[in-house]
Order: structure tokens, then sequence, then C-alpha cells
């Protein structure tokens, strides 16, 4: 390819360490690409609770636009950030082999808290799942709203007499921030796509495309698109309490997940396993059990905010 590709970028250190693994990937391959930053809504509002937002797109709009406007050829993302329905005109180009998908907690040195479920402590993270799930587990503890970039996120942590954060393992650790005091939340389900990283084109750019497919993992991609499709039966976004979770082991397909209400008080959970050759309906399949499982009334009690 005899372009210089422009790949877009939000402006935190972990944004732009995913962008520059991108560019490193493909200059593996033979392609210059260049970085664009472009700052999001997500950054610059940093005090609004995310489900109070109209979350769903809140950190990939920007870049979005810019890819639509030939401002720049390639938009860099946590897949877990992105809608299920990509704007028209965008296309998924590649998908990044997926790092930790776990949550983790960064505590204070006291872990006793979780040993009693009725225990009390003081919880910080912005995710409305986590919260969900953090409070189905230990539901007197206090959840309290962390926004900011992860940088942001550890100081506020420190700064506050909070008990312990949450963070997605995969951000911290790959920009070499997990503090020593930090525990894996090998409990909580992550985010569908938690982990993975995106790289999105204009559905037009077809030479691009084709030349990403180099840098593509076929296992993620099918993991994540599996983990997506349940969330879209759902038609949850960031704003609904919803967790799952697919592994290829060997020549099958284990497929988890949960939705929880936001109160913590409700849990709806699927686990289901298939040989790898019919497993790419899993998502579809559990999405369409838990909703009958849930009921009309219960489907829209699972989307309504926390007291």
């Amino acid at each position: 390819m005899s372009r210089i590709v422009k790949i877009g970028t939000r402006e935190s250190e972990l944004a732009v360490w995913q962008a520059t693994s991108v560019q490193t990937l493909l200059r593996h391959k033979n392609i210059i690409a260049d970085l664009v930053p472009i700052r999001s809504e997500g950054d610059i509002d940093l005090a609004t609770p995310l489900y109070e937002m109209g979350v769903q797109g809140i950190f990939t709009r920007a870049l979005d636009i810019a890819l639509l406007n030939y401002n720049i050829d390639l938009a860099v993302h946590s897949y877990k950030d992105v809608p299920t329905q990509f704007p028209k005109g965008i296309a998924k180009a590649a998908v990044l082999k997926r790092a930790s998908h776990k949550d983790i907690l960064v505590h204070k040195g006291d872990m006793g808290f979780l040993q009693d479920h009725h225990s009390m402590a003081t919880i910080a993270t912005s995710s409305i799942r986590r919260k969900a799930q953090w409070l189905h587990r230990y539901p007197n503890h206090i959840i309290e709203n962390l926004r900011g970039n992860v940088n942001t996120r550890l100081r506020k942590l420190a700064e506050n007499d909070w008990q312990g954060a949450i963070f997605a393992a995969a951000g911290l650790e790959r920009i070499g921030l997990r503090p020593a005091q930090s525990i894996d939340l090998d409990w909580m389900l992550p985010a569908p796509a938690q982990g993975a990283i995106i790289v999105l084109c204009r559905e037009e750019d077809r030479e691009l495309q084709e030349n990403c497919q180099s840098i593509n993992d076929p296992d993620t991609e099918i993991c994540t698109r599996i983990e997506r499709d349940f969330l879209r039966t759902l038609m949850g976004g960031c704003s609904t309490p919803i967790s799952a979770m697919a592994q290829i082991t060997g020549q099958e397909i284990v497929f988890r997940a949960n939705i929880v209400s936001p109160d913590g008080k409700m849990k709806l959970e699927t686990e289901k396993k298939m040989p790898y050759r019919d497993g790419l309906e899993l998502g579809k399949i559990a999405g369409r059990e838990i909703l009958e499982k849930a009921g009309a009334g219960m489907q829209e009690w699972f989307r309504m905010p926390a007291s």
C-alpha cells in the first residue's frame, strides 16, 4: 500500500497505546501509518455517570465522524465501547488478539470486607454492569461514581476514603499501571468484547479492509461476535448491566452470560457449550433464552437505573 494511513485515536494514554499497537502491527506488514489524536465527548465530561449520558457510542462517536469525513482512515477502539450497530458507511477492518478479559479490584491493603457478603465498604466504578454484579454479591456496599482515564481513576482512588475501585485488567496491564495491591475478580463476568481492540474503516475502502485482515485474530473475532450477538439480542448497551464471555476450548465454544438488575437484587444467567462448528449462534440462542426467562415486564425492569 503506497499511501500513508491515518489512524484516529482518543487522547488518553491507553487509547494512544492501542492505536500505536495497530500502527506497529501494520508497519510489520509494510503499511506506514500516522496517529491522529481526536477528543471524544466521554473524555470531556468526567463528572456525569456514563449511564446518565446516553452512553452508547460516547467514546466512539468523534472518531466515527472523523472517519466518515475522511479526516482519518482507521479508528481504533476498545471493542466493549463500540455500539452493536456500526454507523452507516463504517465497517470492521480487524479485531486484534484479546488480552485479559477480567475485571480487577484495586484495593488499599485490607481486604477483610471481601470475606463477608454482609460487610460494609465503599467501592468505586462508573460501570453499571460492575455496580450491579458487585451489589448482587455485596448488597450492603456503597458504590461511588468514578470517571476519567485510568491514571485519573487511580489518583482519585488514592485521594478518597474508598476501600477499592474496579478496573479492566487489560487497561491497566497494557500501560504498565496495574498496582501490586490488586486482585482478579474471577467471579465477575466481563462486558461483551472486554479486553479486545477493534479497528474500523470506511466501508468503501476495500483495499484497506483487505490489508487489515493480516492483523485480524480469528478466534477473538468469533468470540467477540458471539458476545455482541448476545448483547444485541437483549437490545442492550453500555447502560444495561449485561455481561458475556465466549471461549474456545479445544473443539468447543463455552459461553457464559448474565444480566443483573442495576440494584443487584435480581440476576439471570446462562452457560452453554457447543461444538465449534455449531457455536457461532450461541450468543443469539442464549439471548433469546434470557428474554424468555425475564418476561416482558422484567425486560424493562432490568434497564431501570439504580436508585
